[in-house]
């Protein structure tokens, strides 16, 4: 549910020039009607200003008129006029000074996973220098060694609305041996990932009760000893299974 700014100086103001009742008010701003109440009793929001919420715009007069007359109304606040447009930049774009140690390896990502963007959006994407982006790639970077390809998305140096636009409009320059090479490269990187990833207690104990259940020790003579070993086992069992057999009807002849 969408609730006004500043809601306990909504619910002042409406408390002090209205006539609506607890529960709607309480509906209105989100808050709970006891707290209302306290505040209507001057134990909550103490020295609170009331907001007027017809004057910024998140109330009409109708809505408030037609609530303060029928008690089982709701408030129902006001959608925007308009949205606010954003300013576009000029220039290059700002990384934060945090973020700056970052770039070369955004730049190794893009490079590495979106070989057909072209120099100029990466450079709008990550805010850098053609200078720098050949340096990446060529790895002669003054530091290529620790350089490792990272998402520009989760290092936080571009949105992933910007990254899909600029990947959009150059998919054409991409080819379909590249989209091969592409999903291997991201299931190697993914099982990389996943594979340095320590294991919790629950998953290392999980593993050892697995490994112990699959233990043969059987397959383990024959890997140190060979099949020799085990063959020559059986044979030395059907053996003494026969001698025992000869035995007993040895025994049930002398007592005959």
């Amino acid at each position: 549910m969408v609730t006004p700014l500043l809601p306990k100086a909504t619910a002042v103001w409406l408390i002090d020039n209205t006539s609506l009742s607890f529960s709607q008010i309480a509906d209105f701003c989100g808050l709970h009607s006891l707290e209302v109440q306290g505040i209507a009793d001057g134990e909550v929001a103490v020295g609170i200003v009331g907001l007027d919420p017809i004057a910024n715009g998140q109330l009409t007069m109708e809505e408030l008129e037609r609530c303060q007359k029928d008690p089982a109304a709701r408030l129902a606040i006001s959608d925007p006029a308009g949205d606010v447009p954003q300013p576009r930049r000029r220039g290059g774009r700002y990384t934060p000074v945090s973020r700056r140690g970052d770039r070369p390896d955004a730049i190794s990502w893009l490079v590495k996973f979106h070989p057909e963007l072209t120099d100029a959006q990466i450079s709008k994407l990550v805010g850098t220098t053609k200078t720098t982006i050949n340096a990446v790639r060529d790895r002669t970077h003054w530091n290529a060694q620790n350089i490792r390809p990272r998402d520009p998305v989760s290092l936080g140096i571009c949105t992933q609305l910007e990254l899909d636009e600029a990947v959009q409009k150059s998919a054409h320059r991409r080819k379909d041996e590249d989209r091969g090479k592409l999903m291997e490269e991201v299931a190697a990187a993914v099982a990389a990932e996943a594979a340095a990833v320590p294991l919790t207690p629950y998953e290392l104990k999980k593993k050892q009760v697995e490994k112990e259940e699959a233990y043969d020790p059987r397959a383990e003579a024959e890997a140190v000893f060979g099949k020799s070993f085990a063959r020559k086992k059986e044979e030395d069992e059907k053996k003494s299974a026969s001698a025992r057999e000869l035995d007993g009807l040895f025994k049930s002849s002398s007592d005959d």
